[in-house]
């Protein structure tokens, strides 16, 4: 079976190429030239560099593609931005390049059996934060950050489209070997200090990278599952506090300095950030969609579907994946 997978040198990316060699898949890399591949090398994998920013040359290049080696038998499309200093490149990357793919798959003769599209449980927006209900399938779609907005516009243009059968996951967070975001936190527990945003504890949930990328297969092979969207975690909730006194009790740290940041403060700060990057044209970790991330108390989100429909179990809980995680970063110099 051939596979495409977008944003192969990403951290989810390498996860899925690594599950897919796995299967026995002919995986096709869609990767940019100067993309890192320090992840991607299996002799098994081969490499294609999309022209997503035209249409066109898109076509012309899968056209070509299919008369070489024929159409991929599935495609997952994980590309995406996650942080950029110009909140307009949401848009053009994640969504508009998610419909120039559609459409010149389309266009090309190369509809695959199945689309799956990685999106994000930020595409739903904050949940009830009085009575803390998980957030749910069938709830209005409000997302309040660019990033949010950019990845809802992409569901709807593969919702909208005919040409083959699909699958949208909305994965919540994403931790793991390789992942850079979480590391920050537990690099800083590891320093003796965690930074937790509101006087409020969030309610947080997560789901391990490789698990994820199981759960992306069990969708992409379950016979007659089409047109189907999940959210996908492992089922259980967590606070920043635990999630934080979780960490420290891995790490084997006696004293660490546990303080909560006002949202005011906090707000300030990514802003100042925000406006640092516009300057340098870096995209800073610290940003005002970043804040709003962090303002929001609510990331509860409904996962029966996806253990009900796909039979997902998750293999790794918080404290094995991040007993793992931990183990990688150690082994690697990291920490």
């Amino acid at each position: 079976m051939r596979l495409l997978i977008t944003g192969a040198s990403g951290f989810i990316g390498g996860y899925l190429v690594e599950e897919a060699l796995g299967r026995g898949y002919e995986v096709w890399a869609g990767v940019r030239k100067s993309s890192p591949r320090e992840r991607l090398q299996d002799g098994r994998i081969r490499f294609i560099d999309l022209h997503y920013s035209d249409p066109e040359a898109l076509t012309a290049q899968l056209k070509a593609f299919v008369k070489e080696y024929g159409a991929w038998d599935y495609v997952i499309h994980n590309a995406g931005l996650t942080k950029t200093p110009r909140k307009e490149d949401f848009f053009l990357v994640n969504a508009e390049y998610t419909s120039h793919l559609i459409q010149s798959l389309a266009a090309a003769g190369a509809s695959p059996k199945k689309f799956l599209l990685m999106s994000s449980l930020s595409s739903y927006g904050a949940g009830d934060e009085k009575t803390f209900h998980p957030i749910r399938l069938e709830d209005p779609q409000n997302p309040d950050t660019a990033y949010g907005r950019s990845k809802l516009q992409a569901e709807k243009y593969l919702r909208e489209q005919s040409y083959f059968p699909y699958i949208i996951l909305r994965p919540t967070g994403v931790y793991g070997p390789g992942d850079k975001d979480y590391f920050l936190e537990i690099q800083s527990i590891r320093s003796g200090f965690d930074f937790t945003v509101g006087l409020k504890p969030q309610r947080i949930t997560f789901i391990y990278v490789k698990d994820l990328a199981r759960a992306a297969f069990l969708a992409l092979e379950k016979e007659g599952l089409v047109n189907r969207h999940y959210f996908v975690a492992d089922g259980d909730v967590y606070t920043d506090t635990s999630f934080a006194r979780l960490i420290q009790r891995l790490l084997g740290k006696k004293q660490v300095l546990h303080l909560r940041i006002p949202l005011g403060l906090v707000k300030l700060a990514c802003l100042c950030s925000e406006g640092i990057g516009k300057l340098t044209g870096k995209a800073m970790t610290l940003n005002s969609d970043k804040y709003l991330i962090l303002k929001q108390r609510n990331w509860i989100c409904e996962t029966a579907p996806l253990q009900d429909e796909l039979g997902f179990v998750p293999s790794f809980l918080l404290e094995k994946g991040l007993e793992e995680s931990i183990a990688w970063y150690r082994e690697k110099g990291w920490l």
